[in-house]
């Protein structure tokens, strides 16, 4: 993958997950990411409205207590006004904790695909399944939203979309040791986030979804 001759543009887009809830320095996966992707030669700048964490570039679009129906709506005005080349989502697990439709949920996040690929065609989104958590209610309703996430991955990804799905409930995903508290990643947890994240970057980069970067997505 060649390296950029402009920052990266990606956006955190999400929840409390992606906010960085029950990380020591509230940074969450993001610092770990952006440490992995230099290490790889890609600088990245993160974008969003808002800012959290100790980390200098701690912008993001990660809203504790959002479901998937609230984070499109952040999207809906996020997207157009930051224009990122790279868009990462972790959404669902409060869909999945309140049984919001749950077996639907695949559908309204098609909704922010076609949102993104909408403003800007040429823009990749890597998205995330639900992680593990201790609760075996949200548990058992997250794997429904995960395989309807697959599906609708699949589906994308036959009709030429730029579309990267990580799966972290793989081995080498957050655990439940990983937890700060039952369903937030502890610093380990959001280390591996980071990993598989650096992953579907990888993957997307060898598509050549993220070269050239030589102006903002159209």
């Amino acid at each position: 993958m060649a390296v950029a001759n402009r920052l990266l543009r990606v956006m955190p887009l999400g929840a409390s997950i992606t906010w960085g809830q029950g990380s020591s320095t509230g940074n969450g996966y993001r610092q770990k990411l952006k440490e992995f992707l230099a290490d790889e030669g890609i600088p990245i700048e993160y974008v969003g409205s808002q800012s959290s964490g100790t980390m200098t570039n701690g912008d993001n679009e990660g809203w504790p207590g959002a479901y998937i129906s609230d984070v499109f709506k952040i999207a809906k005005e996020s997207i157009p006004n930051n224009l990122p080349d790279l868009v990462l989502i972790n959404a669902g697990t409060n869909d999945a904790g309140r049984n919001i439709d749950i077996t639907h949920a695949h559908e309204r996040m098609l909704q922010i695909l076609e949102l993104v690929w909408g403003v800007s065609p040429s823009t990749t989104v890597v998205l995330s399944t639900l992680i593990r958590c201790q609760n075996s209610y949200v548990n058992r309703n997250a794997l429904v939203v995960n395989e309807g996430f697959k599906k609708m991955a699949l589906e994308q990804q036959e009709n030429s979309r730029r579309l990267v799905l990580v799966d972290m409930r793989a081995e080498d995903g957050p655990q439940v040791q990983d937890l700060y508290d039952g369903l937030h990643p502890n610093d380990a947890g959001y280390e591996k986030m980071a990993a598989l994240w650096l992953a579907g970057i990888k993957e997307a980069g060898l598509k050549g979804w993220l070269d050239p970067l030589g102006s903002p997505p159209s």
